[in-house]
């Protein structure tokens, strides 16, 4: 993976009052994750984090190593696959969330309208997952 998109720590010198409270929660929880690589909580919160600033190569990074740690879990292997249908990698995203449906994720109305899935909406094997074509 780059370093394109990885967000960098702040100085701490520079840390109050330069940063946006996005920015700011972001050096935190990965301050925290440099701490304890293996805490699921901060490790989804960062995921979410990261993805609203727009970093999809690193919210990518951040769900498959909660998708590590949980391979079972439907909720951690859709929420994967929303990160890797933002980051133009539609293949894996499909295959992220048949296994989700494979694990018991069910809820495919949110699936329909998701905007992170937009990208995947032309796909057959997308509209096969929703019981279309």
């Amino acid at each position: 993976m780059s370093g394109i998109d990885t967000p960098q720590p702040a100085k701490p010198s520079k840390w109050f009052g330069r940063l946006n409270q996005l920015d700011f929660d972001i050096d935190f929880f990965e301050r925290l994750l440099a701490r304890n690589g293996d805490s699921l909580d901060v490790l989804r919160l960062l995921a979410e984090l990261v993805s609203k600033k727009g970093l999809v190569n690193r919210a990518v990074e951040l769900d498959a190593k909660v998708v590590g740690l949980l391979p079972d879990d439907s909720l951690a292997r859709y929420n994967l696959a929303c990160s890797l249908a933002r980051a133009g990698r539609p293949d894996e995203a499909i295959d992220s969330l048949s296994r989700a449906i494979l694990l018991g994720y069910d809820d495919l109305a949110h699936m329909d309208v998701d905007p992170d899935l937009d990208s995947l909406r032309d796909f057959p094997e997308f509209r096969a997952l929703l019981g279309r074509d």
